[in-house]
């Protein structure tokens, strides 16, 4: 936890509400996403026992599984569930749009939109994982044949974990995560994994405390728990006599997860309005133009007849996987400080970044001591804030991000008062002149730091036919077998 959060999470404490830990949204909210709310049987591995889903607020689809230790009874649920997921992600491909590549000589093609799932928690996201992977490898024809929507299904849902991974990805959103990045709470970290606590602290009942509506909300008899785990009370008391029959009572069923799943179903929808009422940041449509491209992408392998996604990577492919990970990671961590003057303080407060005022600026300075004059305006920044860069570190400015600035020299200035000199190079145009407003001028307060969105070369790997010996060796040829279809 950082010293601003911890900070926040002790204001919300003696406020009795949760603090705002971003002034922007760092994620996209669709317009049109689907809501997916999981159940799991308890004791059983991704047993699927119900789920509430659907992409409109008012129309909310259950889906419950009867006898889910029964192998036909749980993928019939995958073929329902397939039946509402599948024309969802199917329905963002009617339209394109160009894109160009290679510096504007070429052009690619990219879907428009891009669909968007949300659950409740981090165990609603390893419910996707767990049963895109159980059902993606299902054979579509002798004894155990299954619907060729349920292997399909696995594989979209396969799509949809992956994406969760990946850093600043809004494919597959969690509430739990989504409001956590955005509001502080007077609770402990484990206690805001249960949506109904995080909510009542972020937006509690008039006239109660945060802290006073979220013990309200642990009560698993007024807000149930968001999935896929059940209550063991209710478990016990209320679904194991519906269930220990041989021909369950499928209406009484029926409503009595209906009744706990519907509490949570307005929880989500809850989410998605407090997330819409903060301003998106600049960063963050770039962003879903990145998972418009990683949809485009896998809807073409579908389309090409690829395989589906192998039960474990090869050696080659996990460190890839692992460096494109990182570098997300990075990348996110820059935008999001870029975005929001909230984050960027945590960076400000470990000497990372700092702001001042520019008292002198040489905007026409020429450096010709090279084989061509370049452009090099200098300009000297006053700051009362530490500094802890070196000379001839490199800072960047979130107001002129292509601009790279190299620290000269840094000289204190009194007590609690630090001269830097910069030299500038880059984003002032082509020509020896600068162009207007390209150089900071005189009185102009800027913000620079040590953090840089400049492109970072990915990472060199071999083929996966090349991987040494001492990682395996070349991996054998992906082919779904009998073994992979009963997982």
């Amino acid at each position: 936890m950082s010293t601003l959060t911890a900070l926040a999470r002790a204001q919300a404490y003696a406020d009795g509400r949760a603090q705002p830990i971003a002034t922007v949204r760092h994620l996209h909210v669709h317009p049109r996403p689907l809501v997916l709310i999981p159940l799991a049987m308890a004791g059983e591995a991704h047993a699927p026992l119900a789920a509430l889903v659907g992409a409109e607020r008012s129309a909310p689809r259950l889906l419950i599984v009867a006898q889910p230790r029964n192998r036909d009874h749980r993928f019939a649920f995958a073929a329902e569930l397939a039946g509402i997921v599948l024309p969802y992600v199917d329905s963002f491909t009617a339209a394109t749009e160009a894109v160009a590549v290679d510096r504007g000589r070429d052009v690619r093609h990219r879907f428009t939109d891009a669909p968007q799932l949300w659950v409740p928690n981090t165990g609603g996201v390893d419910f996707l994982r767990l049963f895109g992977r159980s059902t993606r490898f299902r054979s579509i024809d002798g004894e155990y044949a299954v619907p060729p929507s349920v292997p399909l299904l696995g594989r979209w849902l396969t799509f949809f974990a992956h994406a969760a991974e990946m850093p600043g990805s809004s494919l597959l959103l969690n509430a739990v995560q989504a409001l956590g990045l955005h509001w502080a709470t007077g609770q402990s970290g484990a206690e805001d994994a249960q949506l109904a606590a995080l909510l009542a602290w972020i937006s509690p009942p008039p006239g109660r405390t945060g802290a006073e509506a979220a013990r309200a909300a642990e009560d698993p008899a007024l807000s149930p728990p968001a999935g896929p785990a059940t209550d063991p009370a209710f478990d016990n008391h209320v679904l194991a006599p519906l269930m220990s029959t041989a021909e369950p009572d499928v209406a009484a069923l029926t409503e009595v997860l209906r009744a706990q799943l519907l509490p949570t179903w307005e929880l989500m929808w809850r989410t998605l309005d407090l997330l819409r009422e903060l301003p998106a940041g600049a960063r963050v449509a770039g962003r879903w133009d990145s998972d418009r491209d990683t949809y485009s992408g896998f809807v073409q392998h579908l389309a090409e007849g690829g395989p589906p996604q192998p039960r474990r990577d090869g050696a080659v492919a996990a460190a890839a996987r692992l460096h494109r990970l990182e570098s997300a990671a990075t990348r996110y961590a820059v935008q999001r400080a870029f975005d929001d003057p909230l984050v960027m303080a945590e960076y400000r407060l470990v000497g990372a970044a700092f702001a001042g005022e520019v008292t002198l600026a040489n905007a026409d300075r020429i450096d010709d001591t090279g084989k061509r004059p370049v452009l090099r305006p200098r300009i000297m920044v006053v700051t009362g804030e530490p500094v802890r860069v070196e000379p001839g570190a490199t800072l960047t400015s979130p107001q002129r991000p292509s601009q790279k600035a190299l620290v000269i020299s840094v000289t204190a200035a009194g007590a609690d008062r630090t001269e830097v000199l910069l030299e500038l190079s880059g984003g002032m145009g082509r020509k020896l002149v600068a162009e207007p407003g390209s150089v900071p001028a005189v009185g102009e307060r800027v913000l620079l730091t040590t953090l840089s969105e400049a492109y970072r070369p990915g990472g060199a790997f071999p083929d996966p036919d090349q991987t040494p010996w001492t990682h395996g060796g070349p991996p054998p040829a992906f082919t779904p077998g009998s073994e992979q279809a009963d997982q």
